[in-house]
């Protein structure tokens, strides 16, 4: 049987899924905006690797590891 926390998260998981997509799109288009010429896919692949890094930050800040 699922623990009530993985249940909970089930309900939730197209939107966390959603908005990890917003917040993406909305830092895709600011480099668009700032760099005319841009790089998309190195952009995107900077814009990820930020996300990542601050997300094992948070984990770690919530976690303790």
């Amino acid at each position: 049987m699922a623990k009530i926390e993985e249940i909970e998260l089930d309900v939730h998981r197209k939107q966390i899924i959603a908005d990890m997509k917003s917040l993406v799109d909305k830092y895709r288009a600011i480099f668009g905006w700032d760099i005319p010429d841009i790089d998309q896919k190195g952009a995107d692949k900077l814009i990820l690797t930020a996300i990542r890094k601050e997300l094992d930050n948070i984990e770690k800040e919530l976690l303790g590891k």
